[in-house]
């Protein structure tokens, strides 16, 4: 398959100019059309290796479950480790931190949450390229004092995965909100080099 998508870039070079060639396509950019299309074409279970957007070490791996419509991330990091799982079907994520030892809950949206098939590329390539790449980051936040147990109704929302990583944990809500002038309140979590996931306490004001 990987054979056939060269032969086709070697076609389009045949028809088209150097110089136009030389516009569109880097040597590396035309390697990532095929790679792209070939992980689209084979992906039904997938584990990719994570690496540090600032060191390159790896930090994590990522599986991607196709048929599930289910992202599983495990980053090890010392106190930033996280787990965190997308589910797609449900339309939910849930990160659980080691630091604080609680699940956190937020909607999954189009606006700031690439689509599983692009989260599989994404990871793809960079694994592939080995190139170091600084994520896309939604930042998040959540109130302190807010958190519940989930019962059973909140796992038929949220779905089995979910509920295997944060039973018997707090869940907190996470609502998608701008980058704050102070980051000290914030943690990492997501997936490294493809989407961080910045989740901070809501500080309320003084006197409120």
């Amino acid at each position: 398959m990987l054979m056939g998508c060269a032969h086709n870039l070697k076609l389009n070079e045949a028809q088209a100019s150097p110089s136009l060639l030389r516009k569109i396509f880097s040597g590396k950019a035309a390697v990532l059309i095929c790679l792209g299309i070939f992980w689209a074409q084979t992906s039904a279970l997938d584990t990719f290796v994570l690496r540090d957007p600032v060191s390159n070490y790896v930090t994590g791996t990522m599986t991607i479950h196709s048929e599930e419509h289910i992202v599983d991330v495990h980053v090890r990091s010392g106190v930033y480790s996280s787990d965190t799982i997308f589910d797609y079907r449900h339309g939910y994520i849930a990160t659980r931190l080691f630091s604080r030892n609680a699940c956190f809950i937020m909607k999954i949206k189009k606006e700031y949450i690439p689509e599983l098939r692009e989260i599989g590329r994404l990871a793809f390539e960079r694994e592939t390229m080995k190139d170091v790449y600084s994520p896309n980051n939604v930042w998040a936040q959540f109130q302190d004092g807010s958190s519940w147990v989930g019962h059973l109704k909140d796992w038929v929302l949220y779905g089995k995965h979910i509920e295997n990583l944060c039973t018997g944990l707090p869940l907190y809500k996470l609502v998608a909100t701008e980058a704050p002038v102070n980051v000290d309140n914030c943690a990492s979590a997501g997936i490294p080099s493809i989407l961080g996931i910045k989740i901070c306490e809501q500080l309320i004001a003084a006197g409120s």
